[in-house]
Order: C-alpha cells, then sequence, then structure tokens
C-alpha cells in the first residue's frame, strides 16, 4: 500500500478538473485522472507526468453503476485505500436555460450527471476512504447553488437557470446529509464553489482562469483534522446557503 496521498478527481481531463490534479500533484499526491474519454484521459496523464505528478488514469463515467465499480476496483487494486475524493465532473446541460424552456430530458441529464453521478461515486469509494486516515470528500458546486445569493438584490447572475443551478443546490443538500452521516467517523466533506472560470462548461465566457477556480477545492482537500465539514466555500471563505 502506497504511503503518498492518493486522490481521485473526477472529470480531470481538462479545465478545472485538470488544474485541481495538478494541483494535488504539485503537493506530492498520487492523482487518479477520472475521465470518460480515453483519448483526452490519457492525453491528461501524459501532461501532467510531463510536469512531475506521479498521475495515472481512470477510466471513469459517473454516470453508469459498472464503470464507478470498476473504478474503485481500479483504485483498490492500486494503493489499497483513498485519501482524496473530489467529484468535479458535471455538466450545464442547455444552460442559460429559462425554466419554462426546460424540457423533462435535459432536467433528469442534468441531475443524473451532477447529483446521482456523485453519489453513485462517493458510495463506490466510501469503503477506501474509510481505509485512510485523513479521508476528505469535496462536492464541485457553484455560486448559483446559493439560494441566500440567488435571492439578494445585490447580486446578478445573469439570466435564471432552470436546470444547472438547481441541481447544484440539490448537490449541496446531499453533501450536508452525507456530512451528518459521517460526522463520528475521519471523513471530512464540504462543497466547493470555484467562481465564474471560463472553461467550455460556460462557452469560456468566465472571468477567472481554471487555475484559479481550483483553490477552493484543493484547500478543502488538504483540510488539517480540525478543519471544517459539511459546508459550501470558495476561496475566500464561506459561502451562504
Amino acid at each position: 500500500m502506497s504511503e503518498k496521498t492518493i486522490a481521485l478527481v473526477t472529470g480531470a481531463n481538462k479545465g478545472i478538473g485538470y488544474e485541481i490534479a495538478a494541483g494535488l500533484g504539485a503537493l506530492g499526491h498520487t492523482v487518479g485522472v477520472g475521465a470518460r474519454n480515453e483519448q483526452r484521459r490519457e492525453e491528461a496523464v501524459a501532461k501532467l507526468r510531463a510536469a512531475g505528478v506521479d498521475a495515472f488514469g481512470v477510466p471513469l463515467d459517473v454516470t453508469d453503476d459498472a464503470s464507478v465499480a470498476a473504478a474503485a476496483t481500479l483504485i483498490d487494486e492500486r494503493a489499497g485505500r483513498l485519501d482524496v475524493l473530489i467529484n468535479n465532473a458535471g455538466i450545464a446541460g442547455a444552460w442559460p436555460d429559462a425554466p419554462s424552456t426546460v424540457t423533462a430530458d435535459n432536467m433528469r441529464a442534468v441531475v443524473e450527471t451532477n447529483v446521482i453521478g456523485v453519489v453513485r461515486v462517493i458510495n463506490a469509494m466510501l469503503p477506501l476512504l474509510r481505509r485512510s486516515q485523513h479521508p476528505r470528500i469535496v462536492n464541485q458546486s457553484s455560486h448559483l447553488s446559493s439560494l441566500t445569493l440567488q435571492t439578494s438584490p445585490d447580486v446578478d447572475f445573469g439570466p435564471g437557470s432552470g436546470a444547472y443551478s438547481p441541481s447544484k443546490t440539490f448537490l449541496n443538500a446531499v453533501s450536508i446529509q452525507y456530512a451528518k452521516e459521517l460526522r463520528d467517523t475521519a471523513i471530512k466533506i464540504n462543497t466547493a464553489c470555484p467562481g465564474y472560470v471560463a472553461t467550455d462548461l460556460n462557452g469560456f465566457r468566465g472571468t477567472s482562469t481554471a487555475a484559479e477556480g481550483a483553490v477552493a477545492a484543493i484547500r478543502l482537500a488538504t483540510l488539517p483534522d480540525d478543519g471544517p465539514t459539511g459546508g459550501l466555500f470558495d476561496d475566500s471563505g464561506t459561502v451562504p446557503w
């Protein structure tokens, strides 16, 4: 069993996920690059290794039970445990999408990836996380998930979102329930808001870089044992629910 910290980042072949993997790798973590697309996954692994990161590819489709189970088996066979799980994979659907234009199929697809996929991955990886001395789970959320910010007259997030934003609010609620269940264990679980990052999810309209968007997740992944659990944070601190 490796003595190095073992991390898995979903959706790590590009954007914020890749930068999270790079950031953890720079801290000396061994990083599993979780991604569906084989070519992009292996290209990301090669790029990380060229930068000195101990990285390995993890075929992973968070919407598929068999794929997630196989990923857990791969990590078990390779490392025997998991220390850090970052659920970064997500989709925007047709966002920006007015609620009145959202179709049932679009809503299902967004929730399947952004919420159910996270539950699927966490539950598959929990046995491995329980073997860690300092296990951390980070779920990638968004400022758009905050009901407080969404209803503040001083905050303008642009057009309403019928699927993406509610899916992240749903994810926050699920994360809280995990924190309650796991509060008597060493596992800490928090949600991170990367900010308005320029990625293909928003057509590269964001104002921050992917590396800047990775900061909050990396901080939560490396919390000390007396750090918080069950919260929503960005790189500046606590974000209101």
